[in-house]
């Protein structure tokens, strides 16, 4: 098995658990991006402090970094705060399994914004298991409440899915880009070098942008210091998975394994959340399971 798929089978771990923390987080006196800050501003001096320590212990100089790497760096971090706002605003319109179905957009996002940016490419099989994806899509748009069971896929809480799905694609695809501009050293330090810089500076952006529009945000974070300190832990990890996933596979392919993560979120809305999948809501997913199946197979 090649490293790549362990490593993003855990990053798939590692996220639906901090993606329930944060739906409590959202639940309680955070907002969707108070709870967004919380995922950053933990993790990002302990990845720092990490990751120096690494450069250290394997006598890595800090590299001379192209104003490429910045591109990529600062419009991922972008697409991934504006990502996790949506994904935590979804929270309170649609259960957690669907949610995370709806994400997983970024699938067949990824796959198009890689070849347009990166000129990484899916075979034709891929493009088949795009399609299928696009399939649940809609049939896991229509909202529960039904309504004769007319498909509706222009509500809000479709609308932040794909959103959402499209921000994470956009930063994936930066992400990658980044992480391919470090070169001289192994994985660990070129995942590591760029989370630690993508964290920091959206920490201090996120921080900015709440102390002018919602100063008591800031507060509440630092104030639920315990599970937001989790949240940040979770972040950490999880991000350095796909980061390092990143390096090593194109991230469409990353992303497809990565859906691993609709069974975990089964789990969690079932046996955690306590919610139930409607028969809808099931075979949706089910059209989405085989889609990713053969975006797997096919790469």
């Amino acid at each position: 098995m090649e490293a790549w798929i362990p490593i993003t089978i855990a990053a798939a771990a590692f996220q639906t658990l901090r993606f329930m923390a944060q739906k409590q987080l959202a639940s309680g006196t955070l907002s969707a991006t108070g709870a967004t800050l919380a995922r950053f501003l933990y993790a990002a001096p302990v990845v720092a402090v990490l990751i120096a320590m690494y450069a250290a212990v394997q006598g890595y100089a800090f590299p001379q970094l192209s104003l490429a790497f910045w591109l990529y760096a600062g419009i991922g971090g972008l697409g991934q705060i504006l990502a996790t706002v949506c994904v935590v605003a979804l929270f309170a319109h649609r259960n957690f399994a669907v949610w995370i179905t709806f994400k997983k957009t970024e699938v067949m996002l990824t796959a198009l914004a890689g070849f347009l940016v990166l000129g990484d490419r899916v075979t034709p099989f891929g493009a088949l298991a795009i399609g299928i994806g696009f399939l649940g899509v809609l049939w896991l748009s229509d909202r529960p409440d039904g309504g004769g069971g007319r498909l509706r896929f222009f509500n809000k809480a479709a609308g932040l899915g794909v959103l959402s799905g499209v921000f994470f694609a956009v930063s994936a695809v930066g992400y990658r880009g980044a992480v391919l501009q470090i070169a001289g050293t192994d994985t660990v330090f070129q995942a590591g070098l760029t989370l630690a810089i993508v964290t920091a500076g959206q920490s201090i952006a996120m921080s900015t942008w709440l102390a002018w529009r919602d100063p008591g945000q800031v507060t509440a974070v630092l104030r639920s210091w315990k599970t937001s300190g989790f949240v940040g832990l979770l972040s950490m990890a999880g991000s350095f998975c796909w980061f390092a996933a990143f390096s090593l596979q194109n991230a469409a392919y990353v992303f497809a394994v990565g859906q691993i993560e609709l069974i975990f979120s089964i789990l969690a809305a079932t046996l955690w959340f306590k919610e139930k999948i409607t028969a809808r809501e099931g075979w949706g997913m089910a059209i989405l399971t085989l889609s990713i199946t053969v975006l797997v197979v096919a790469g």
